[in-house]
């Protein structure tokens, strides 16, 4: 990718709402991060050669190394599909989808988790009783990590 290109990206990155930006061409893949307070970070996801000088980034960790093993719980335990921003609610100051001893039925949404700006509402995949909830609102979450017990 062109210097005077990528210095463009970075820019439109830093004065824009962006927090992220992966652009992927020919020559290769970058993804762009914007630091919290500080300029934006430039992060090769893949080289367009065999260079091993540059690094590999893991997005998401396998589901092993997530969350611990659902034998720890008693119960049916429904996990996250995804990693994003857990929330209890449809919106804030809202009535939470479930709360500890309430019945859920199969396919009953139960949390949202947001991920890249998108809403995704998550059910229940079987039915039961609300026994504990594991996550805080507004906590992030990882693929795999349990969120409900089911009695």
């Amino acid at each position: 990718m062109d210097l005077r290109k990528l210095k463009t990206l970075i820019d439109l990155v830093s004065e824009s709402n962006i927090s992220e930006l992966e652009i992927t061409e020919a020559e290769g893949k970058v993804r762009i991060v914007k630091a919290a307070t500080a300029a934006p970070v430039i992060m090769p996801v893949a080289a367009p050669t065999a260079a091993p000088a540059a690094p590999v980034t893991l997005t998401a960790p396998t589901p092993a190394a997530a969350a611990p093993a659902p034998a720890e719980f008693q119960g049916h335990v429904i996990q996250s599909p995804m990693v994003g921003t857990f929330y209890r609610a449809p919106s804030p100051g809202a009535k939470p989808f479930v709360e500890v001893g309430q019945a859920v039925k199969e396919g009953e949404p139960v949390c949202i988790i947001e991920a890249m700006k998108i809403l995704n509402e998550i059910e229940a995949d079987r039915a039961g009783v609300i026994k504990e909830i594991l996550v805080e609102n507004g906590q992030a979450v990882e693929y795999g990590q349990p969120l409900f017990v089911l009695e």
